[in-house]
């Protein structure tokens, strides 16, 4: 049995076998050289492109990574449908297949493949890991004072209207355990973009999972334009708002629960 092999049994120590999802639209420009980084930064991770039907070719172009390289792999989807639809179906795709952590990550390679070993160390002991931007120790590059502004703010809300208890519930570097994805009922999982990555957030917590919060360096992407959008963010703030009301009201039934809220 070769190192390869040996490497993919294994997979990352005290983790297990471990699936990197890249959801992917129009990312030609980026989708070979992310993996590549991830390849190079995490030997033992597989990773999966899930391409939603780009017409700029990045799924020719993840297929033939594919078929350099067996650690390699890409979901077909129908249509653009959105990022928490390629995250859901990147769950599913690892679920079928045994993996013991599923990895999140952006293929605009803002998310540092270079951070992934220290967040899969961080996995060890936790069952969610969120590579976070605004935890001490974390940087964030070439980004403008409006957007820094407006995800700080986003994300104060976020823990205050939802009592998630994390820096950056928006973030969407991150690791999750089976077990993890087990507890959290992704069935009821309808949002997109920043809302997705706050529901997690907001369902993982309420199913008493373990999250911790890993320090990364965050870079604005450099080739290909952002899928970021005023629509997002006014999802984002609506569905925020709304889940707070609903987790107020139903702790104000339960009296012990109120007591806890923070």
């Amino acid at each position: 049995m070769g190192v390869t092999a040996d490497r993919r049994t294994v997979g990352h120590p005290g983790v297990g076998r471990v699936l990197v999802v890249i959801p992917t639209y129009n990312e030609a420009d980026n989708v070979d050289r992310i993996v590549a980084r991830v390849r190079e930064a995490a030997p033992a991770v597989d990773v999966l492109v899930a391409d939603d039907n780009s017409p700029d070719g990045t799924g020719a172009i993840a297929d033939g990574l594919a078929g350099a390289d067996p650690q390699v792999h890409v979901l077909h989807r129908p249509g653009k449908e959105g990022l928490g639809a390629a995250y859901l179906a990147g769950f599913a795709w690892a679920r079928r297949r045994g993996y013991d952590a599923v990895v999140e990550m952006d293929a605009d390679g803002s998310h540092a493949p270079e951070d992934l070993p220290a967040l899969l160390d961080a996995a060890r002991d936790a069952d969610m890991v969120i590579g976070s931007r605004w935890t001490r120790g974390a940087r964030v590059l070439n980004w403008p004072l409006r957007r820094l502004l407006l995800s700080r703010a986003g994300n104060l809300y976020a823990r205050l209207a939802l009592g998630v208890p994390v820096s950056d519930a928006t973030g969407g570097y991150r690791v999750y355990r089976a077990a993890a994805l087990d507890a959290i009922d992704l069935a009821s999982v309808r949002s997109q973009g920043y809302a997705f990555q706050v529901e997690l957030s907001r369902l993982a917590h309420r199913a008493g999972v373990r999250m911790v919060e890993v320090p990364i360096t965050f870079a604005e992407r450099e080739h290909g334009d952002s899928k970021m959008s005023p629509l997002i963010v006014a999802e984002a703030l609506w569905r925020i708002t709304t889940w707070g009301l609903r987790d107020r009201r139903a702790a104000a039934r339960r009296p012990d629960a109120l007591a806890r809220w923070p």
